[in-house]
């Protein structure tokens, strides 16, 4: 078995936590230091493809759709929306962590295949959150992958994302029709009750962490 090496660490910004990113021979991962549980992992991404691919289902048609991104991770979430979306498109990832895109950029760049070297693609180094906040019906999609779930695990302020006044900015920062699509490592009821309470139609779908196996995650597709 060939060890795992790490590769660096991160603080989390508002946060007393850090990101450790390791490599195992072709393999890389993204953990909280001092958790077993992964983040992310560049051989279980089925999930992380499958929030773009449902997300774009619903606005593939539209001219010049943009949509926004919260949390770049490895970038398969990203590369999954440039696949699906057309020339015109226009997708913006904001990440809280500086190191995540360097390491995007850097020792896993080729992981997702560059999706940080298409034109279409542009980096926030920030809060996905203040995105949102200073939106007005700019995004046909949202899509929000910042966490396990619908709370906040790498830092409780990321809480705010799933309240109700954050579901509420979220639905004025989209456009007429927009989706709200949102990743998580299970369901929860009470938040797709907080969805139906903010003014979106909400539905989940499921999707694994590999093509026919591996963990089934659920997706939270809101529209307005």
């Amino acid at each position: 078995m060939i060890p795992w090496e790490e590769l660096g660490r991160a603080r989390i910004p508002g946060s007393d936590s850090e990101l450790v990113l390791a490599q195992r021979g072709r393999e890389y991962s993204i953990k909280i230091a001092g958790h077993t549980s992964e983040l992310m992992n560049s051989r279980l991404h089925g999930s992380e493809d499958a929030l773009a691919d449902y997300a774009c289902e619903l606005i593939v048609n539209r001219k010049r759709p943009r949509m926004l991104i919260g949390g770049l991770g490895m970038g398969f979430t990203l590369a999954a929306a440039l696949k699906a979306l057309g020339p015109d498109a226009s997708v913006t990832v904001a990440e809280l962590v500086p190191e995540v895109v360097e390491w995007n950029r850097g020792p896993m760049s080729m992981v997702a295949g560059y999706p940080l070297t298409d034109e279409r693609a542009r980096v926030h180094v920030g809060d996905v959150a203040d995105l949102i906040r200073a939106s007005d019906a700019a995004y046909d999609a949202i899509l929000l992958d910042v966490d396990n779930g619908p709370e906040g695990m790498t830092k409780e302020a990321n809480d705010w994302l799933y309240s109700l006044p954050g579901l509420l900015a979220a639905q004025s920062a989209l456009r007429p029709h927009g989706v709200l699509a949102v990743w998580s490592a299970g369901a929860d009821d009470r938040f797709t009750a907080r969805l139906k309470k903010a003014g979106f139609s909400a539905q989940t779908r499921t999707a694994r962490a590999r093509p026919g196996k591996g963990a089934r995650h659920t997706i939270w597709l809101a529209r307005i």
